[in-house]
């Protein structure tokens, strides 16, 4: 791997986005958030799915000028309809807009029918989060993980993120459905290494940490077994019904033209409830036991959600941000 600077980075995306006709104030969003990602180590879905990205504008899933609309609106909640813009930008835009309604009534609610992928999940947590709200977002996918006893995808790995604001640093949980997103096993499986635990079946059936075998069987594990099997269902139809928009049985299944996707925004103002000082020391209450636990490895002290990104956002920053040889080749050239 590469390390480049992370402003160098950002001017790569940025000029890649310019190229591909994006306007210069939503160009700078864009390529902001895929670097950011990156900086802070979930590198699946920062610079690693640039080009599927670059890939899905060109063939015409994306919509590079869409922008979303609001459709309904009832107190506290709104629905939006995304128009298959940009997934990142209308996400950022959504959780915005969540946080204002959350403002002025304490919660507001965005549900984001006609989307495109959201990329980091995470990155609406943190969004929340770091001016000082509490929020809640997940989104439906393509149907890429069996249902608990099936052996055929037909339900998403849809990732959900909660966030809990902190004045030394958020608290940011960001998971899909499955053991491990496919972006992970696809990096498992270049580097030709073995998943630290089970996470999905190989052909014949049989659990595995073989993630080349899981990606050739289409058999991610959900987390939890039937748990997550059945926390993604509900996730989809609450997305789906709010949203007016498709659940995951009825998005493209090819995923360079994975679009229509279903998202909720959800965000709290706890201004009125308690101060930022009496909510950290809360937090740092529950951190401070947590880390009192004893590791099973000496080596790997326990962290709470986020931790290990504010230690890579750290380290990224100081030492540049690690980027495959090859995704930087390409961006180069478009410079």
């Amino acid at each position: 791997m590469l390390r480049i600077p992370y402003a160098d980075l950002y001017e790569a995306l940025k000029k890649a986005l310019l190229h591909l006709g994006l306007t210069e104030d939503r160009a700078a969003l864009c390529s902001r958030l895929f670097a950011e990602t990156t900086r802070d180590g979930v590198y699946t879905h920062g610079v690693n799915r640039f080009l599927r990205f670059e890939a899905m504008i060109r063939n015409g899933t994306i919509d590079i000028h869409a922008k979303p609309t609001l459709t309904a609106s009832f107190g506290s909640i709104e629905r939006w309809n995304g128009n298959r813009g940009i997934g990142n930008l209308n996400a950022h835009a959504s959780m915005q807009r969540a946080i204002t309604l959350a403002q002025r009534n304490g919660i507001g609610a965005v549900a984001l029918a006609n989307t495109n992928h959201w990329m980091r999940g995470g990155t609406y947590g943190w969004q929340a989060a770091e001016q000082g709200l509490f929020s809640i977002c997940w989104t439906n996918t393509l149907a890429n993980l069996p249902a608990w006893g099936a052996t055929t995808p037909t339900i998403g790995n849809n990732p959900l993120v909660i966030a809990v604001p902190r004045t030394s640093g958020p608290i940011v949980l960001d998971m899909a459905m499955s053991q491990f997103s496919y972006g992970n096993l696809a990096a498992y499986s270049k580097r030709n290494q073995p998943l630290p635990v089970d996470g999905g079946f190989d052909t014949e059936g049989n659990l595995t940490r073989d993630a080349a075998a899981i990606e050739a069987s289409q058999r991610a594990l959900p987390i939890g077994y039937w748990k997550g099997s059945g926390l993604s269902i509900v996730l989809d139809m609450i997305a789906t019904m709010l949203s007016g928009g498709v659940a995951t049985h009825q998005i493209p299944t090819d995923p360079t033209r994975e679009t229509g996707l279903s998202q909720i925004f959800l965000a709290i103002d706890p201004t009125n409830l308690a101060s930022a000082q009496e909510l950290t020391h809360i937090a740092d209450n529950v951190i401070d036991n947590l880390h009192e636990a004893t590791p099973s490895d000496p080596n790997k002290p326990i962290r709470y959600p986020g931790e290990q990104t504010l230690r890579l956002r750290e380290e990224n920053l100081r030492l540049g941000v690690p980027v495959d040889p090859e995704i930087w080749q390409r961006l180069a050239s478009t410079r």
